[in-house]
């Protein structure tokens, strides 16, 4: 190879690439605020627009945030938060705003200053913007923590009463959370004032020290989330609970061992044997009984079953023995077995062949039917706006119920309330789409296998359409489209010939 060549192909300085890192880090922050200027100008644009059309002054600004979200593929309650720190840099933090353009903090950093100054007046918030981002190098130097103490000790100072008072609003914020974990697990979040969160916490901890020091065989984690949730759920096991599971898995995943995950709405994917083991009570269950009329491998029946499976118990009528033996006079680890009053109810919801998209259902009534909304639910698994993915709070009508649009699968989706909220905004639309080549459905809607209600026959089976999309379009004209995740079952072999297809039964059936 020339000379030439080796020096075109030679790696680039490692000076030059740290300068390109800063340089870069530098327009993403000068980004940030002219993304700050242009909230602040939408909000202000939108607001005039909408109280020349006559909206009451408590309702100007109605769904702007949601707009803001969707540009920046956002959620809804992200998309507020943004707006906030958009107008308090344009309005009332302009030496914050300088040092974004310029690229001297990033984005986080600002919002850090809008944070520890949002109890203040203006006029305070500019004196303390003034005090600790005034000089731009300076502020450069300093990290997270340093910027917190110097912002929070000017606000302190400034105004003592501002601090109690934002004490005593955050104090009637607090919630509790659950968020999926990994490996089928999850984070049950509490946000308490701090007398009551660590009080909590040491109750706890004097519980796992007393078990230990009485020879438990747990670890001290495994105590003190045992003794979690038995004291919230009133279980003398936190096991012992009745719990109804909505799981979504295909009849080769339950019956021929196959490894295509299932799917909990509100959670996700889970393994397939931990889905079989849920089903069959790997630990001992005397039998399954099963309520309703559907049939296990009947892909075009009823879409909807419930299983009640009842933990086994030993010889002894307890539930304590190890298999193989007895146990006597050492304490064991219950967290991974079934107590012995443990009640699951499974809901089995079954998916097209073809698709891998739920059954369909249909009602004439205005609200959404339990069954109804469930399979929604199972559908959607989160809010369907785009990039939101908060937990479902409303069924909604694609096209509205007052615009003709009817209570059905396919017209409804599960809205988390900031979206549900938004979409009803005046210039707001949404409407149900069929992506390019697919063939409509004769005879219902919704074009998918039909679902009878209790006690009567299943509807007829209808071709099926894609996956369920939506499109939906702001007061600005800009659209966006959400389409519903893959649940277990979806096709695998769409573009097998009915030969092949007829091949692949042949071998799982073998």
């Amino acid at each position: 190879m020339s000379e030439d060549g080796d020096a075109e192909h030679a790696p680039e300085p490692d000076t030059e690439l740290i300068d390109r890192i800063r340089a870069l880090e530098e327009l993403k922050a000068a980004a940030s605020a002219a993304q700050a200027r242009a909230a602040a100008a939408f909000d202000a644009s939108q607001r005039r627009n909408q109280a020349l059309e006559g909206v009451p002054r408590d309702k100007q600004g109605w769904g702007v945030a949601s707009q803001i979200a969707l540009a920046r593929r956002e959620s809804a309650n992200r998309g507020g938060r943004l707006l906030g720190f958009a107008k308090a840099l344009t309005q009332d933090m302009p030496c914050t705003l300088y040092a974004l353009s310029h690229g001297k903090i990033s984005e986080w950093r600002a919002t850090l200053l809008v944070r520890e100054t949002a109890c203040l007046s203006r006029e305070d918030r500019q004196r303390v913007d003034a005090e600790v981002a005034g000089d731009p190098e300076l502020l450069e130097t300093l990290g997270d923590r340093q910027l917190i103490c110097r912002a929070r000790g000017a606000s302190y100072r400034l105004d003592p009463q501002a601090a109690v008072n934002r004490a005593a609003k955050a104090a009637s914020e607090r919630f509790v959370s659950c968020r999926p974990a990994p490996d089928t697990m999850t984070y049950l979040t509490g946000l308490l004032p701090v007398a009551q969160g660590v009080g909590v916490y040491a109750a706890l901890s004097r519980e796992a020290d007393r078990l230990t020091a009485a020879g438990d065989g747990r670890t001290r984690g495994q105590i003190m989330a045992d003794t979690l949730v038995g004291r919230i759920t009133g279980q003398t096991q936190a096991d012992a609970m009745k719990v109804e599971v909505q799981l979504v898995m295909t009849d080769r995943t339950l019956l021929a061992g196959e490894s295509e995950p299932a799917f909990v709405p509100g959670y996700g994917p889970v393994p397939a044997q931990w889905a079989r083991d849920l089903v069959r009570n790997r630990d001992g269950a005397k039998g399954v009984r099963e309520e309703g009329k559907g049939e296990e491998g009947n892909r075009k029946g009823k879409g909807e079953s419930r299983f009640k499976e009842n933990a086994g118990r030993d010889a002894d009528g307890t539930g304590d023995a190890p298999p193989g033996g007895t146990n006597r006079g050492r304490p064991r680890d219950r967290s991974d077995r079934p107590a012995k009053d443990v009640q699951t109810f499974i809901r089995r919801l079954y998916t097209a062949p073809e698709t891998g998209e739920l059954v369909a259902m249909d009602a004439r009534a205005r609200l959404f039917p339990t069954s109804l909304a469930r399979f929604i639910a199972a559908r959607d698994s989160t809010c369907r706006m785009p990039w939101c993915g908060a937990p479902i709070r409303a069924f909604d009508h694609v096209r509205r119920h007052s615009d003709g649009g009817p209570t059905s699968l396919v017209n409804g989706q599960g809205l988390c309330e900031a979206c549900n909220h938004a979409k009803e905004a005046p210039g707001w639309s949404a409407k149900v789409i069929k992506p390019p080549g697919a063939t409509s459905a004769t005879g219902s809607e919704t074009g998918a296998a039909g679902v009878a209600g209790e006690g009567s026959p299943a509807l007829p089976a209808l071709p099926a359409l894609p996956a369920h999309t939506v499109e939906t379009s702001t007061p600005t004209g800009h659209t966006y489209r959400s389409t519903a995740p893959p649940l277990a079952g979806a096709p695998v072999e769409a573009d097998l010939s009915s030969v092949e297809r007829i091949v692949v039964d042949l071998i799982r059936a073998a």
